[in-house]
């Protein structure tokens, strides 16, 4: 059996943001490889009645695979493309696991990764890749500055 480790999380983000009141509050662990996430919307993110919004579960798709290049490359990165495949309704409730992995490194220029969404039943509800832009080494010492848990694996080996 493979173990998980928790990753750390933000105080600030809409998705891992601790104390954003309007935010999601996930949670991700990883083996390594694969970044993971159980989610369950709220009834106020609905689109249409009864299904949540398409551009949340884009949204949530679209962390987990951010996480996932950072796993794998001790960097974080800016989405560059999104692409989104909605397959099945996601109804407010619903608890879907959501993984991601990062699938290429073109240099530390441009990570690619995808991402997919199952309800309990393993049903594919959704499913994503996406290009990530790393961000700057100047930066990551103020996004650092926002987590919660320990960050330092991102400074180490960065100038």
């Amino acid at each position: 059996m493979v173990t998980m480790q928790t990753l750390p999380h933000t105080r600030s983000c809409f998705v891992c943001g601790e104390s954003n009141p309007a935010g999601l509050r996930l949670r991700f662990e990883t083996d390594g490889r694969i970044v993971q996430t159980r989610f369950r919307p709220r009834a106020e993110l609905i689109g249409f009645k009864g299904v949540v919004h398409g551009g949340l579960i884009a949204t949530v798709l679209d962390e987990i695979m951010v996480w996932a290049c950072a796993v794998q490359t001790r960097q974080f990165a800016f989405c560059a493309e999104l692409n989104v495949r909605f397959l099945s309704a996601l109804s407010p409730g619903e608890e879907v696991i959501v993984t991601g992995e990062m699938t290429a490194n073109r240099k530390d220029r441009i990570f690619e990764a995808k991402a997919t969404a199952r309800n309990a039943r393993g049903a594919t509800l959704a499913e994503a890749t996406g290009k990530y832009l790393p961000i700057k080494a100047e930066d990551l010492s103020a996004m650092a500055a926002d987590f919660v848990g320990d960050a330092r694996w991102l400074l180490e080996g960065r100038t």
